[in-house]
């Protein structure tokens, strides 16, 4: 077991929202869902707890009721390798949900991602300065990453 886990609080989607991102990622599944008995608080035989992987990482969602709600503090950042991903997960995480700037996004269940290209930090970390304010300046006119726009900022 992983010594830290990201622990998620939703008011009664845990199980929905679990199976939905092992959906997305390669190396993700359901590990465990420990259900409500009759001593509540909620209804017996619906999930309380449920423990999930995605891409190798331990997470655990709980039904805890509406009292917590998701906020931009955190987020889940996604490294992907290309476009094409970004695209993807891009469509599959804004579908119910919103786009906003900058590779940010929250899904349906208002819980925030980062979906970023590795290009961008590699374009943002370019030795020449120049060229990297200039590939900063067109991600911050960005909701979703762009490479090749990126690129063409960067190369002036």
């Amino acid at each position: 077991m992983q010594k830290i886990t990201t622990y998620l609080w939703f008011d009664n989607q845990a199980e929905e929202a679990a199976a939905f991102y092992t959906s997305l990622f390669k190396d993700s599944r359901v590990l465990d869902v420990q259900r409500y008995g009759e001593g509540g608080p909620g209804p017996a035989g619906t999930a309380m707890v449920v423990t999930f992987e995605l891409a190798g990482q331990r997470f655990i969602a709980l039904n805890g009721g509406p009292e917590f709600k998701f906020t931009e503090a955190i987020s889940l950042y996604v490294d992907c390798d290309s476009q094409e991903e970004v695209d993807e997960l891009w469509a599959k995480l804004t579908e119910g949900g919103e786009e906003s700037q900058c590779g940010w996004l929250k899904d349906k269940y208002g819980l925030s991602w980062q979906i970023i290209p590795r290009q961008l930090q590699e374009l943002l970390t370019d030795p020449d300065p120049a060229r990297a304010q200039r590939a900063m300046k067109a991600m911050l006119g960005m909701q979703k990453i762009e490479v090749q726009g990126l690129v063409d900022a960067a190369n002036g």
